[in-house]
């Protein structure tokens, strides 16, 4: 086996075009549209470089590196790779013939460090009240998930949430793609697997999830929920195991709750719809949305309470304890905006205090976070 340390210094050799790039902490995202044309994303803005590969050969010859980081393969019947580099950093590879002007690839950066809640709190993603309000539901073991489009930090506000889980609880967290940083003590990983090339060895997050049921978790962290194992997700979380936290790409609450039910249903399992929605509406008690804004900047949009089915049984009962309102765009290019609590109790409050917990009173004032 090639030691860790000679892979990651013959990757680096490999993307020497995007080196720079890799190494400065103030981009976020390095997108490579075939060899010739490499943006970065600095700030919440795409800037084109003027770097390039010298040929399509020469990034495909990296990318084959980078499958073989991770013990992936790619050709013409497998021309996609989900894969992380030796810094943690997500890349995303789309190959001919699926890309016919290919290769395409997109990098996600992470910070060396992982991001904090106060530091969220710093660039106004979220105010100290929202962090106060967040921490008590997780503390109390309510189920979340963090809602958001592409790129708006979705991970990231997980791994933040993470610091609110007490240091006694044991967490096990399942991925695709290794790139959650839990700011926890107690924690332990597990990661799918595709199948290799004869079809063997594959383990999906399904699997991962029902064994991490018998490792005797006190806390369940999925990456992403992206098919059928969010409705083994979902029963989990109806079954006793709650403080459950996850993510999804989604870009409004409803519209959150709306594709749990579309990736339950991609389970091949046998159940009704209304049956499907009644477990979702049980089972979620937060939804955590963020967004990129229009001056690229990310953050909390809602944070919104699930009550359950409506009469009918078709739609589901939201109410948001926090909203995010907007101004105008200063002199600094960015825009105005204010997360402020709806002064609406949460319904889940009977359920903090069985945990001993206490909401913060400005929550009740719709005034509290108001700029003066």
């Amino acid at each position: 086996m090639i030691p860790g340390a000679v892979f990651a210094e013959t990757l680096r050799q490999f993307l020497a075009p995007i080196g720079p790039y890799l190494e400065d902490p103030t981009i976020s995202d390095i997108l490579i549209n075939g060899a010739a044309q490499i943006f970065i994303e600095r700030g919440g803005t795409l800037e084109l470089t003027g770097a390039q590969f010298e040929s399509a050969e020469e990034l495909m010859a990296a990318l084959r590196n980078v499958a073989q980081f991770v013990g992936k393969a790619v050709d013409e019947t497998r021309p996609v790779l989900e894969a992380r580099l030796p810094d943690g950093a997500r890349i995303e590879a789309v190959f001919p013939p699926a890309a016919p002007d290919g290769p395409h690839v997109a990098i996600r950066k992470f910070p060396p460090t992982a991001l904090t809640v106060e530091r969220l709190v710093q660039v106004g993603a979220m105010t100290p009240l929202a962090a106060a309000t967040l921490k008590a539901l997780v503390a109390a073991k309510l189920n979340i998930i963090i809602g958001g489009g592409t790129g708006t930090g979705k991970t990231s506000m997980l791994g933040a949430l993470s610091s609110f889980i007490p240091q006694h609880e044991r967490v096990v967290v399942i991925e695709d793609s290794k790139e959650v940083q839990l700011q926890r003590l107690h924690v332990i990983y597990f990661e799918a697997r595709p199948p290799d090339a004869k079809g063997r060895g594959q383990v999906t997050i399904r699997e991962l999830f029902r064994t991490t049921l018998r490792m005797r978790p006190d806390r369940i962290v999925i990456g992403e929920i992206r098919g059928g194992e969010a409705l083994d997700i979902i029963q989990a979380m109806t079954s006793g195991h709650g403080g459950c936290l996850s993510t999804l790409h989604a870009t409004q609450p409803r519209d959150t709750l709306s594709r749990l039910e579309t990736m339950s249903m991609m389970s091949n399992v046998d159940m009704p719809l209304a049956a499907i929605r009644a477990q979702i509406a049980s089972a979620v008690n937060i939804v955590v949305q963020v967004g990129r804004l229009k001056d690229g900047t990310r953050k909390i949009t809602h944070i919104s309470e699930v009550l359950g089915l409506d009469s009918g049984g078709s739609g589901y009962r939201i109410q948001d304890l926090f909203l995010r309102e907007y101004g105008g765009v200063g002199s600094d290019g960015h825009l105005a905006s204010r997360l402020v609590p709806t002064g609406i109790a949460p319904a889940a409050e009977a359920q903090l205090r069985e945990h001993g917990i206490e909401l913060p009173g400005e929550l009740f004032d719709r005034n509290a976070a108001r700029p003066t």
